[in-house]
């Protein structure tokens, strides 16, 4: 299993941030993600909303599991290539000093079909480097306006 816990401080308010980081175009900050959108039939954002990511090398279906903002979502990956299974992933948000304290937390493993654990071994880095950009690039576009 892989846990990964991201954190960074915004300057910019709650809802602002909340906002910028439930829009699902906004992860192609990430330099891995390619694409990112809200399924045609979801109804975003909110709960139930399905959004679909492509990645290099990858595709992700994820539908949002609580929505509460400008406080915290969260999402859970329904749908995969490769295969994974998701255990959910929460963005929760909290004023701070210097604007809004924004923690990232995603549980996964990959199944021994798609690879196991020298996938999980491989994926980490990368997933983290891709929360750790989309958090770059909100602060990027939040803190210069």
């Amino acid at each position: 299993m892989v846990q990964l816990h991201v954190e960074r401080t915004i300057a910019a308010s709650s809802d602002r941030v909340f906002d910028w980081l439930v829009d699902p175009a906004n992860l192609t900050a990430a330099p891995l993600f390619l694409k990112a959108g809200w399924r045609n039939e979801s109804l975003p954002p909110g709960v139930g909303a399905v959004r679909e990511v492509i990645a290099a090398g990858a595709w992700l279906r994820e539908e949002i599991t609580a929505y509460d903002p400008p406080r915290a979502y969260s999402y859970r990956v329904i749908k995969s290539f490769p295969a994974a299974n998701h255990d959910g992933g929460t963005i929760s948000l909290t004023p701070a000093d210097l604007g809004t304290r924004v923690v990232w937390v995603s549980t996964y493993t990959i199944p021994a079909r798609g690879g196991g654990k020298l996938i999980e071994v491989v994926t980490s880095p990368l997933f983290r480097s891709c929360f750790d950009a989309i958090l770059a690039g909100c602060a990027k576009g939040l803190e210069s306006q």
